[in-house]
C-alpha cells in the first residue's frame, strides 16, 4: 500500500493529490479541482477545470457566474471517476445541498477528504454518509468538549416563542445566505409557521435555487422597499452583517436573533449585540466529530483547520494517529462568508 503523504499532501494552494495532479477545494486557482461544497472558502473561481456534486456547480455558477472555471464535470454521490489515474468518489456531508466528501483511492489506500459537515438532520441536504477509509481528513471548528450543540428544533421553538411573546416586533434572524437560511427557513415550516418569510435581497437566487433542486421553503417575499415600522410580528432572514447595518432600522422594533453554532458562547452573543442566540450549526459539535471518527475507524486522522488539540489529544487516547495539517484559507463557520455572499448574490 502507498504512503498517504505520497496521495494526498497540503500544499500552500491546498489539500494536492500528486498522481492525479488536482487539488481538493484549493485556495487559488489551479489547473484541475475538486470541490466538496458552494461556500466561498472552499469554492473559489479561476480553475482550469472543476469536478463536483451537480449542486454546487449550480451554487458556484449562481455565485461566480456560468464562466467561473474553464470546464466542469458534475458527478452524482457515489460515482465513481477516475482524475490522472486516481479513483474519486463523491459521497454526502450533509453541510449544505450539494456538499460532499471527496473518497480518494489508490493502490489499496483510501482516503476522505471530508470538506466541511455534520451528523445531525437537515431538511435541506442529503445527509452525511460515514465510509470506512484509511486516512480520514476532518474539520475541526468546534473541536472541544464544550462544544454540545443543542437540538435545533428546540432552538427554533424559542424563535416561535419569542413571535408569540412579541407580536408587535419584527424578530430579524442573521443566518449565512447558503445552507443556513434555508435550512432556518425550512425547519421554521417543519414548526408550523406558514405565513410569509421575508429575506434579504443576497438571498433570493440561492432560495431560488434552492426550490429548483427540490427543497420546497413555502411562500418568501423580498424585504425591500419598506417603510420604517414594517413587519411587526414576522420573520425576516438576512446575512449577520445586515442585521447591524442600517437596512435593520426599517424594521418594527426589530428583535435581533443570529443563528450560528458560536452563538454558545455568550461572550459572542453580547459582542454581535444578539438579543436571541440560536445555537444551530452547520458544523459537527464534539460529540458529532469523536462519533464520526469511531464510524469511520481510520488507521490515521488529518485535521485541517479549527480547533485541532482537542481532536488530536481525543485521538492519542483512542490509539489513533493523528496530524494537524493547518491547511491556511478556511473560515470558521461562517465568520467570512456574508463578505463574498453580499457582493456575489
Amino acid at each position: 500500500m502507498m504512503r498517504p503523504q505520497d496521495l494526498l499532501r497540503p500544499t500552500p494552494a491546498g489539500l494536492y493529490c500528486p498522481p492525479g495532479d488536482f487539488y481538493i477545494d484549493p485556495v487559488r486557482p489551479v489547473d484541475r479541482a475538486v470541490i466538496t461544497h458552494g461556500h466561498s472558502d472552499h469554492a473559489r473561481a479561476g480553475h482550469g477545470a472543476v469536478m463536483a456534486t451537480p449542486e454546487t456547480l449550480a451554487i458556484m455558477a449562481v455565485r461566480y457566474g456560468a464562466d467561473f472555471a474553464g470546464r466542469t464535470q458534475a458527478v452524482d454521490y457515489g460515482e465513481r471517476t477516475s482524475i490522472g489515474g486516481v479513483e474519486v468518489r463523491l459521497v454526502p456531508a450533509g453541510h449544505v445541498l450539494g456538499s460532499a466528501q471527496a473518497v480518494v483511492s489508490q493502490g489499496g489506500l483510501i482516503m476522505v477528504a471530508s470538506g466541511d459537515y455534520k451528523r445531525r438532520r437537515d431538511p435541506t441536504c442529503v445527509a452525511f454518509e460515514p465510509t470506512p477509509c484509511h486516512v480520514f481528513i476532518s474539520e475541526a471548528t468546534f473541536g472541544l468538549p464544550v462544544f454540545v450543540h443543542p437540538p435545533d428544533t428546540e432552538e427554533i421553538q424559542r424563535l416561535v416563542l419569542s413571535l408569540a411573546q412579541f407580536p408587535e416586533r419584527a424578530h430579524l434572524v442573521g443566518a449565512y445566505a447558503l445552507g443556513k437560511a434555508q435550512r432556518i427557513i425550512r425547519l421554521l415550516r417543519e414548526a408550523g409557521w406558514e405565513r410569509p418569510i421575508y429575506v434579504h435581497g443576497a438571498m433570493e437566487r440561492l432560495n431560488d435555487l434552492y426550490q429548483a433542486s427540490g427543497v420546497p421553503l413555502g411562500p418568501l417575499a423580498l424585504a425591500t422597499g419598506l417603510k420604517g415600522g414594517a413587519l411587526g410580528g414576522e420573520v425576516v432572514i438576512a446575512p449577520p452583517s445586515a442585521i447591524q447595518d442600517r437596512w435593520a432600522r426599517r424594521f418594527a422594533e426589530p428583535i435581533t436573533a443570529f443563528a450560528s453554532g458560536w452563538m454558545g458562547v455568550r461572550a459572542r452573543a453580547r459582542q454581535r449585540g444578539v438579543e436571541l442566540p440560536l445555537v444551530i450549526s452547520d458544523h459537527a459539535d464534539w460529540p458529532e466529530l469523536t462519533r464520526t471518527f469511531d464510524e469511520v475507524a481510520p488507521e490515521e486522522v488529518w485535521i485541517t483547520h479549527g480547533r485541532e488539540e482537542g481532536l488530536l489529544r481525543w485521538c492519542e487516547l483512542a490509539g489513533v494517529r493523528a496530524r494537524a495539517l493547518r491547511l491556511v484559507g478556511y473560515d470558521e463557520e461562517g465568520e467570512g462568508e456574508q463578505n463574498v455572499l453580499e457582493g456575489a448574490v
